[in-house]
This record gives C-alpha cells, sequence and structure tokens, in this order.
C-alpha cells in the first residue's frame, strides 16, 4: 500500500467503524445520550476498582453495561494500574473512557480520542454525552483528543496502554487486512516501548458472512497485530456468553448487548 492510500484508508477508518453498521456495533454505547451523573469522589486509599465502578457517582446506565462488559476484569487483565497514561481508540460516549479513568487514578492519565465523524453522527449524540460526562472538571484526569486517527503520534503521549472496544471488525471487514494493519501500525507509534494495546470485538465463525454480522475472527486479529510488530501476550476468555451461537447480527435483539466476545493483550516490543 502507497503512502497516499495508507492515509487515506486512515482518513476513513473513522466514519467506516460506525457508518459500516447501522449505528455502533453496541449502540447502547455509542448513540445513547447519558444521564446526569455526579462528580467523581476521592477513591479510596485502596485503590479498588470494582468498588469505585459500583459507586452511584457513575451514571446508571453504565452500571446497568457493567455486567456484559466486566470492566474490573478486562482492566485487571490488560494490566492497566494507577498512574499509567491510557488512550480510548474510538471513545465514542465514553463508557470505557469513565472506567480506565478510575482505573489510572488521579495519577493517570486517559486521553478521549475520537475523530469529528463519530462526534458528529446523529446530531451530535456522541458529542453531547462525552461533553456532560466530562462536565465541570468531572473525571479531572480524562483530555479530549479530537483527532483523525491518521493524525495520532507519539507527540500524544506516548502512552503505556490503549484499547478499543467493538471497532477492529468494521475496519477489517470493510477495508481489508492493509487498513486494519495500518490502524495497529498507528496505535503502535503511539504507545511507549512495552505498551499495552487491548482489543474487544464480537467473535465470528470462519466461512461466515462476519461483515453482515458485524463480527470478527480473533485469528484475523491475531495475524493482523503481529504483522504491525505486536506479540500476543494474552487471550481472555472473560467476555465469552454461551448463549450467542455466532450465527446472528450482533443487532438481533435476544443478543443486542451480549455477544460473545474476545478480549486480547496485544504487546508493544521493547521496554
Amino acid at each position: 500500500m502507497n503512502l497516499y492510500k495508507l492515509r487515506h484508508c486512515l482518513l476513513v477508518l473513522a466514519a467506516l467503524v460506525f457508518a459500516g453498521c447501522s449505528g455502533s456495533s453496541e449502540p447502547e454505547q455509542a448513540v445513547q445520550e447519558e444521564p446526569a451523573v455526579e462528580a467523581i469522589t476521592e477513591a479510596p486509599a485502596a485503590h479498588d476498582l470494582t468498588s469505585l465502578l459500583a459507586s452511584d457517582t457513575r451514571a446508571d446506565a453504565d452500571r446497568a453495561r457493567d455486567a456484559g462488559r466486566k470492566p474490573a476484569e478486562v482492566i485487571a487483565f490488560l494490566g492497566i494500574e494507577p498512574g499509567m497514561s491510557v488512550i480510548d481508540i474510538f471513545a465514542a460516549g465514553g463508557y470505557y473512557t469513565e472506567v480506565l479513568s478510575l482505573a489510572v487514578g488521579s495519577e493517570g492519565h486517559v486521553a478521549a480520542q475520537n475523530p469529528a465523524f463519530i462526534l458528529q453522527m446523529r446530531e451530535g449524540v456522541n458529542e453531547k454525552a462525552l461533553t456532560e460526562r466530562l462536565a465541570d472538571n468531572r473525571l479531572a484526569n480524562v483530555s479530549r483528543l479530537d483527532k483523525e486517527l491518521a493524525d495520532i503520534s507519539a507527540a500524544d503521549g506516548p502512552f503505556d496502554a490503549g484499547m478499543t472496544a467493538l471497532n477492529f471488525h468494521d475496519i477489517y471487514n470493510n477495508y481489508g487486512e492493509d487498513a486494519a494493519i495500518a490502524m495497529m501500525n498507528v496505535v503502535s507509534a503511539a504507545l511507549k516501548p512495552g505498551g499495552v494495546f487491548g482489543i474487544i470485538d464480537h467473535q465470528g465463525i470462519e466461512d461466515n458472512d462476519n461483515k453482515e454480522l458485524h463480527r470478527a475472527l480473533k485469528a484475523d486479529v491475531i495475524r493482523v497485530a503481529e504483522a504491525a510488530g505486536f506479540v500476543v501476550e494474552g487471550d481472555s476468555g472473560i467476555l465469552h456468553m454461551h448463549d450467542d451461537d455466532m450465527m446472528q447480527s450482533v443487532f438481533a435483539e435476544e443478543i443486542r448487548g451480549k455477544t460473545n466476545r474476545f478480549l486480547l493483550k496485544l504487546r508493544k516490543p521493547g521496554g
């Protein structure tokens, strides 16, 4: 892929992540406006993420999603700890941004990255949700990174870790392996040597129409990650859902928000 095509692919990734679906792959995160939430109070002396996530300072809608997303377990698996600098790729309305904010604590920092398309879609629902979530310096350790994916660099961090949830399948299924590798290369460049990148996505089945179902094959993610120089350090089953036979679209009413998902921990060499 020449440089022009590479940049073009990166610039359109933001649009395809959501335009490739009839909404987000998990629309309750990307398109619902968030209810009013209270300011986050000082964390307990012992940094207990589970307790922080259970606090009524978080929106009820967010806490309702936790059962399927298991945020405390995800953060522990990825090794994200207090004091780290982390980037949330395609943060949308910021569910994981807030989880990461609590995880890294007052000494850490989270960058909530969104390209223009995600902030402008559906009359700016993500813009409104993220603005409300961060209003009045509520999450003091979070900054917005309103920037196209192609324009992210180490100068924006560099970051100890990053993550993206339910986005890889649209990049890979709509624009192919080269675009997916390009995305991974951008993330790698923004991470410190030894940095971690976590990927969550809806699990698909080989030979199914995973583009139509909005799913991904874990093997494809691993191959792309390794092509971009990442080492696959961990493969967790904590988001496995037995009731999802992986034959339906992720928008099917009976499994929406309850799909079988994989969780990968990738490591940038060095450090």
